[in-house]
């Protein structure tokens, strides 16, 4: 191999992981930080990690409308209706709220119940709907 083909390769190589790092950067961050999901994180998580999903909204707003297969858990009860389930606390939790100030206020109380992942949803039930995802009444 000459010098120039030991130069591409090393190109091919830092591109690859540079790539792989700018795509999980994201994830990282949101796990870190814990600033929220996005619509389309949260819908990864649900979809291919199989993450729990509660709404803490008001129960006539959660009739309303609500992400397919989230469960009602009320803000003011939410460590209380989560801990009566017999949930894996491998999963990763994902909460809702109306506009994402409530649901990243609540992560704190749901990792303390000994889930290892807990994100919420930036922007709430209003990203949701503003990303076209479906709701369920």
């Amino acid at each position: 191999m000459n010098f120039f083909t030991q130069i591409d390769n090393l190109a091919l190589i830092a591109l690859l992981l540079v790539s792989g790092i700018a795509l999980f950067l994201p994830t990282l961050s949101t796990l870190i930080s814990g600033k929220g999901l996005s619509p389309t994180e949260a819908t990864i998580w649900i979809n291919r990690r199989k993450a729990y999903v509660f709404d803490i909204r008001a129960e006539d707003a959660f009739k309303a409308g609500h992400l397919p297969g989230a469960k009602f858990a009320p803000a003011t009860a939410l460590e209380a209706e989560i801990g009566k389930l017999k949930l894996d606390r491998k999963h990763p939790v994902v909460l809702i709220c109306e506009n994402g100030n409530d649901s990243r206020k609540a992560v704190a109380a749901v990792k303390t119940l000994g889930f290892a992942e807990v994100a919420a949803l930036d922007g709430g039930i209003v990203a949701w709907k503003a990303a076209a995802l479906p709701l369920v009444k």
